[in-house]
């Protein structure tokens, strides 16, 4: 499995995942015109630079999170997706989500975001497909997720469900 397993810092100091190439996919979503020369390309085999997914996520206005731990976290994922704008020889990330398992039968879903320019195209819906299937491929068949109340019925539309079966999430945090 390609994943994120080696991380270094680039000559010009810009933490970086593993540097390997694209592994492009078709884009099921509409994109609007000012987008229309470019392509949206997603990965799981490409270089992250860690500042400019904290772009990313400042652009949706998440908190700002400690870039080692942000590595750390990316690092130990079992899957990392990535969604690119890629226009001539110029990449742009405009969307990225990764996903923790035990390997075999679970999978939680985290850190899905597009970037606002981006949303309400599909390519939100086209991002969470491509992970999905990566999972599957990989024989998950219990696929988790933790939404903010304004993206439910986005999870929903795409077959997610509220307390299945009657199972409530427990949490624990420090003190």
């Amino acid at each position: 499995m390609g994943f994120w397993k080696t991380w270094f810092n680039n000559p010009d100091g810009v933490a970086t995942t593993q540097k390997t190439p694209f592994k492009e996919q078709k884009v099921d979503a509409t994109v609007n015109s000012k987008v229309s020369s470019a392509r949206i390309v997603f990965s799981t085999e490409r270089e992250i630079d860690l500042y400019e997914l904290e772009e990313l996520c400042d652009a949706v206005g998440w908190s700002r999170r400690p870039l080692r731990k942000v590595k750390k976290a990316i690092e130990h994922s079992f899957l990392v997706a990535s969604m690119w704008q890629v226009r001539g020889n110029k990449k742009r990330l405009i969307g990225f989500a990764r996903a923790t398992s035990d390997h075999a039968f679970n999978a939680t879903i985290w850190d899905v975001v597009v970037h606002p320019e981006f949303q309400n195209q599909g390519l939100g819906k086209a991002l969470m497909k491509y992970i999905l299937k990566q999972l599957r491929s990989e024989e998950i068949s219990n696929v988790t997720l933790f939404a903010d109340p304004h993206v439910v019925e986005f999870y929903k539309g795409l077959g997610f469900m509220s307390d299945p079966e009657g199972i409530k999430g427990m949490f624990w945090y420090p003190r």
